[in-house]
């Protein structure tokens, strides 16, 4: 395996969503990703990035609905 550095040190998210809209807009992605091509890695590559995107954005929404 190679080694990597990351292009940026991990750290906070952005401004946080409100959790109703964090829901919401993690709902409309998967149910968008749900037609990505199994066979086709760019498409399951694209479909991986959203999916993170909208989980860091619900956790970032918890998290900030805690504090």
């Amino acid at each position: 395996m190679t080694d990597y550095s990351p292009l940026r040190e991990p750290g906070p998210d952005g401004p946080a969503y409100s959790l109703d809209f964090a829901l919401e807009r993690a709902r409309e992605v998967l149910a968008e990703q749900q037609a990505a091509n199994i066979h086709d890695a760019r498409a399951m590559l694209g479909a991986a990035v959203h999916l993170e995107i909208v989980l860091r954005d619900l956790l970032s929404a918890l998290d900030h609905r805690e504090a």
